[in-house]
């Protein structure tokens, strides 16, 4: 393969055709070479417990919140200033790269928020602070990010399930990088990119919060027995009655409300690279499914654990928060899968009850406080199988309004869906840009 085709670009900008090749470079050669720990891994787990978690105070960057190209500010734990000056090694500050060590994907990167002022890295989190006189941020943010790198990374990653690197290994990661003016070119045309995503995103955000508070009003308030609004033929259908979510349950069905496996039953070595796909917490979004996290099993593993299977089209309760007890429902695409340890499942009697209903109250704010003080735990809550059966809730006299609410709610959720698949396929589009505007590795 010839040195040309390796360090130039598919697609490159008028003015900088003539400029020649790129050059390469080690990542670590990127760095800023005046800040302590430019290029610094987080704590060993020993050095940072869930022991010294707070409910407030720094917060810590675990690997969930390291989103393929975004962050990701679901999940919440944080520590306290004293553990994080112990820790200074591995804090992380707002504007710096956060790289990961571990997939999926492997080596994926995001920019620490600016609302972040300061945080502690969980173990698998590695902090970049980019030599901004040479280097463009946004340029090297956007390399580690594309099909290129990520490919690099990948190879460099050992495991057969779930890829790691080690900081010494991403170190030597190579790079082919222009002068800065070219940088700095390519970025501001992909962050144009980016604030195009992050405005659909705000869309979406509205679209998010417009539904939080129309249920509000669609469902009875904490000591109420109607809602504050009821669709016009349902005025006169008395009121809402007591039932507990076991209550709701298809008792035709099997293991119709039950929970995952212990941990020591479904361990790291039973994962595949391929077969049934395991529900992981994090999978289990608020009010939606997150796909991104994909681990999976063998069938004859999925058998041993029939129990703690679930099916498409079922909903999915979180034991543990952040928030505890928030539901989705298992997309149609993923006809069977088996549940991790925090995960319940619920199968409704659709004969008595709209299981989009069902779904929608346990998912609204009246709800989710009830399970909150049924929950243990002073950081990160949990709740277990007993005291969720008991979880009461109010449903109407007619299944004909529970479908009513249900079919207003999830036509908002179209709407909603809408947008999601629209910024998705806005992400598809910068990455194909990314693929034409950074040179491809050969060797």
């Amino acid at each position: 393969m010839s040195k040309k085709t390796k360090l130039i670009p598919e697609l490159r900008f008028p003015e900088f055709v003539d400029e020649g090749e790129w050059e390469e470079k080690k990542l670590i050669e990127t760095t800023e070479e005046r800040v302590k720990w430019s290029f610094a891994g987080g704590p060993f787990g020993s050095n940072l417990k869930a022991t010294d978690y707070t409910k407030e105070g720094i917060r810590i960057i675990q690997l969930q919140n390291i989103g393929d190209g975004e962050f990701n500010d679901d999940y919440k734990i944080y520590t306290s200033e004293e553990k994080a000056n112990e820790l200074l090694s591995c804090n992380i500050y707002s504007g710096e790269i956060i790289l990961s060590k571990m997939g999926d994907p492997v080596g994926r990167a995001c920019i620490i928020p600016d609302i972040l002022k300061r945080c502690v890295m969980a173990s698998d989190g590695i902090r970049l602070v980019v030599d901004e006189k040479r280097y463009s941020k946004y340029f090297i943010y956007s390399l580690i990010n594309s099909i290129h790198i990520r490919t690099a990374i990948e190879k460099k990653a050992t495991g057969s399930t779930r890829k790691r690197i080690g900081l010494d290994e991403l170190k030597a990661v190579k790079l082919i990088i222009p002068q800065k003016l070219e940088q700095q070119k390519i970025a501001s045309c992909l962050s144009s990119l980016d604030e195009m995503i992050a405005d659909q995103g705000q869309k979406l955000d509205l679209l998010k919060d417009h539904k939080k508070g129309l249920m509000q009003k669609l469902f009875p308030q904490e000591g109420e027995k109607v809602p504050k609004y009821r669709f016009k033929e349902f005025e006169k259908d008395g009121e809402w009655v007591e039932k507990k979510i076991i209550e709701t349950t298809d008792k035709k069905i099997k293991w119709n409300f039950t929970g995952g496996p212990f941990g020591s039953n479904l361990k790291a070595s039973d994962y595949t690279t391929e077969g049934i796909r395991i529900i992981q917490l994090q999978n289990i979004g608020d009010g939606e499914f997150n796909n991104e996290y994909k681990i999976y099993t063998s069938k004859e593993k999925a058998d041993e654990l029939l129990s703690c299977n679930i099916y498409s089209d079922e909903i999915i309760l979180s034991k543990m928060g952040d928030p505890v007890g928030r539901a989705c429902i298992i997309p149609s695409y993923l006809n069977r899968c088996v549940m991790a340890s925090d995960g319940i499942r619920l199968v409704v009697d659709e004969k008595k009850y709209s299981k989009y209903f069902i779904y929608s109250i346990i998912n609204s704010k009246q709800i989710r406080e009830a399970i909150e003080k049924k929950s243990t735990g002073s950081t990160r809550k949990r709740i277990g199988l007993d005291e969720l059966k008991g979880i009461e809730l109010m449903i109407p006299n007619t299944i004909k309004e529970q479908q009513k609410i249900a079919s207003c709610l999830s036509s908002l959720d179209a709407l909603i869906t809408a947008q999601t698949e629209k910024i998705e396929q806005l992400k598809l589009h910068k990455k194909g840009l990314m693929q034409g505007l950074f040179p491809k590795i050969n060797d």
